[in-house]
């Protein structure tokens, strides 16, 4: 719903009689069901609409993410859409920072946990879970192509935090290795083992045994490394 003053979202007043309402007819005697309007701000219909395209997207896949169905789903216009995202695209990158911010905040608390020997395990862990907990903001942050970009002038915090959260962990077990390279590696071997696990595609029941022999290789290597040498 829309006003002469911005979008409005209409609730029922719960003081009101609706018991028989809501068996489909009005109590005798009941007050009739009063609403209340609740008026939005900018900032509260823009987070509405990351909700909804993302819950939309999990459960159906991008290509079911339009206008129409946002319209339908937040009960606005597809207008007052348009107001806070010029394009599905601008869409798509808001709930990728999100996802970034979340994914760097996964990172973080599971390095901040663990052991310092086992510091690449548990980050690795965290970051496959998370992508196979939320597959299609997994897609939006790494597959789908957008306008952000790591390591350029400009990059959004939520991508340097995720990264530098992966870079942390690598630094624990590089030995003489270049940390960056490593942590892309890395990186790119955790995206593989998330992608490739999906739909099946390898075998569900030695997702854990993969992981631990990914790091074992990473970990090793680094021991081995002639300046990590005493």
């Amino acid at each position: 719903m829309v006003d002469a003053f911005g979008p409005v979202q209409t609730y029922p007043d719960h003081g009101a009689a609706v018991s028989g309402a809501a068996r489909g007819r009005p109590e005798r005697g009941a007050e009739p069901m009063q609403v209340v309007a609740v008026r939005l701000t900018a900032e509260e219909v823009a987070a509405l609409d990351e909700v909804a395209a993302r819950g939309l997207a999990e459960r159906e896949g991008w290509d079911a993410v339009t206008t129409r169905r946002l319209s339908s789903e937040i009960e606005y216009s597809q207008p007052v859409i348009y107001q806070h995202f010029a394009s599905m695209e601008d869409l798509v990158e808001a709930i990728a920072l999100e996802g970034f911010g979340e994914l760097a905040d996964a990172l973080g608390k599971a390095r901040g946990r663990a052991a310092p020997e086992e510091v690449v395990g548990a980050v690795a862990r965290a970051y496959c879970t998370y992508a196979g907990e939320n597959p299609a903001l997994y897609d939006a942050m790494f597959v789908r192509a957008t306008r952000l970009r790591f390591g350029a002038e400009g990059t959004p915090t939520a991508l340097s935090s995720a990264y530098a959260e992966l870079r942390a962990a690598a630094a624990t077990i590089a030995g003489g290795r270049d940390v960056d390279t490593l942590t892309h590696v890395l990186w790119a071997a955790l995206h593989g083992l998330t992608t490739l696990s999906r739909n099946d595609r390898l075998r569900p029941d030695h997702a854990s045994d993969r992981l631990d022999l990914l790091v074992a290789q990473f970990s090793t290597a680094g021991s081995a490394s002639p300046s990590a040498q005493p």
